[in-house]
């Protein structure tokens, strides 16, 4: 018999160097679990009383088991407060946790310490104390004060606090996380259990099975951290943060199917539910249109990239950043990647708005003059590089003043629109069509010769002439006058041509309105219809 209580100190011992290493490592693996404080002063506290009660085990006078047992309340009462304390983190509550909490928490396992070590003076926590009849060694029985049932109700009272903590959490966190919370609830129910049983008078000769049990719970603790990341932070607390997050988030393995996601990215990707787990991202991405799922397939897992897509969302376009990064295990090995969708829609619709609003001439919706010099400026330099014809078409409402006048510059304005969208059936893909101020527009034709460009003046002249603008007061005529240029000499800037097509212009509106002149070399020219 006296081998079995040798070997239970033993056992004992051994929990308490688990505990002791538990405590080290924890505090060397320093994290940004906001709970690791708690843990360790858990595991602390966890060495002291195991290691306490072994040496309990080994004394054979009452004046040495008894010292031992105060040793022990250095660090048993202050077990299960720190537990529940480091429970509270895990799942979230740490705006909980405050001075007037620990206070509360903190200070009747205090008050215990200090009572035990006085108690000869009071006997408020053990009425009494003597040897166990029939024991095969001394083990001492106790009589229970007072305080001894407010500090084991408290201990009760937060190991069972901390197991409705996590079994309140159990539904809401994702499977990938519930083993960290199965290893906690039984690192605090085990011990319940044991010292409900030594309360209870059930366990061999009334020895306190806890500290064996301690043993097993360090060891869990221990495969926890090391294989589960335990300690990395606050699982439901990420989880709370994850799903609070207003953009969606993706994670992948490296097969690029998926493995997780947040409440957010539901909202942004049709069908995304449970069932899409460990269905490939590309499969998912098909209902938010070619842009997303062209993505998917031509970006590399392996580099953090980062794109702006459009994206479809129950038939309606939205805009999104998307943004990829690799997902690396500890030991730098590709373990997947995190997509974010960052929803850009608003800014990029002002973006598109403010630079229509650049280029754009609010009245007619075609180039305003700036954006057209910019751009036939930089078409000029390509054509005059490559020796390739170009031509400046400048065309003049006739009489446009009389229109304002005598029906308004509202149907002045219609008069405008109207010249536009009779162009506009001309216009063809390359060339630029912009207003150049007030009535008169311009254009500007690449890989055209002065040539074509004169018949095409002459078919938008024809077009106007034949056109009318319907007012409620009738119809109003218009006739445009045309002026045209060819860049085919070198060098030769975008100004200087607009100024030969404005002087053939100014040739049109003073040999009679409603024709096409033609500048060539110097010299002025009629268009001759055929």
């Amino acid at each position: 018999m006296e081998s079995m209580i040798s070997n239970y100190i033993i056992i004992v011992s051994i929990s308490g160097v688990l505990s002791a290493l538990l405590a080290l490592f924890a505090y060397y693996r320093r994290t940004d679990f906001s709970g690791i404080n708690a843990f360790i002063l858990s595991s602390i506290t966890s060495a002291i009383y195991t290691f306490g009660f072994a040496l309990e085990l080994s004394g054979s006078t009452m004046q040495e088991i008894g010292f031992w047992v105060k040793v022990e309340y250095l660090g048993m009462p202050y077990i299960a407060p720190s537990s529940l304390i480091m429970i509270m983190h895990f799942v979230g509550l740490d705006r909980l946790v405050k001075k007037g909490l620990l206070t509360a928490l903190y200070s009747i396992p205090f008050i215990s310490t200090v009572l035990v070590w006085t108690n000869d003076y009071h006997h408020l926590f053990y009425q009494s104390m003597h040897f166990r009849e029939g024991a095969p060694t001394p083990l001492i029985d106790i009589v229970m004060g007072p305080w001894y049932i407010v500090q084991g109700s408290l201990t009760f009272g937060c190991m069972l606090a901390g197991m409705c903590l996590i079994l309140w959490q159990w539904n809401r966190m994702k499977r990938v996380y519930r083993r960290q919370m199965l290893t906690i609830f039984i690192g605090q129910f085990l011990p319940a259990l044991g010292a409900f049983l030594y309360l209870m008078n059930m366990t061999p000769y009334g020895m306190d099975p806890v500290p064996v049990i301690m043993s097993v719970t360090s060891t869990l603790y221990i495969w926890a951290i090391l294989s589960r990341g335990m300690l990395t932070a606050a699982p439901i607390a990420r989880e709370n943060l994850f799903e609070s997050m207003r953009d969606g988030v993706l994670v992948t393995d490296r097969k690029d199917t998926l493995v997780d996601y947040n409440r957010a990215a539901t909202e942004m990707l049709e069908g995304l539910d449970s069932s899409a787990i460990g269905r490939p991202l590309a499969q998912l991405f098909l209902t938010a249109g070619k842009d997303a799922v062209d993505y998917v397939m031509n970006s590399d897992p392996l580099l953090s990239e980062e794109s702006e897509l459009a994206w479809n969302i129950n038939g309606e376009t939205s805009y999104y950043q998307v943004r990829s990064s690799p997902v690396q295990k500890h030991d730098g090995h590709l373990a997947g990647r995190m997509i974010m969708l960052i929803d850009v829609t608003e800014r990029t619709l002002l973006q598109a708005k403010l630079l229509q609003l650049a280029t754009v001439d609010s009245l007619t919706g075609i180039y305003n003059r700036t954006h057209f010099m910019e751009r036939s400026r930089s078409l000029l330099e390509e054509a005059v590089g490559s020796k390739r014809p170009l031509s400046i078409i400048l065309l003049d409402i006739d009489f446009f003043k009389s229109i304002n006048d005598r029906y308004g510059h509202q149907y002045g304005d219609t008069a405008l629109q109207h010249i536009v969208g009779v162009c506009s059936k001309h216009v063809r893909e390359g060339d630029i069509f912009g207003r150049y101020g007030g009535e008169e527009f311009v254009i500007c034709l690449p890989d055209t010769s002065l040539k074509r460009a004169a018949l095409l003046s002459e078919a938008i002249r024809d077009s106007i002439e034949h056109s009318e603008v319907y007012t409620s007061s009738g119809p109003i005529h218009v006739t445009a006058s045309f002026g045209v240029a060819e860049g085919f000499r070198e060098p030769i800037s975008l100004e200087e041509l607009l100024s030969e097509a404005d002087h053939a212009l100014y040739s049109s509106k003073r040999n009679g309105r409603n024709t096409v002149h033609l500048s060539s070399g110097g010299s002025i020219t009629p268009l001759t219809p055929v």
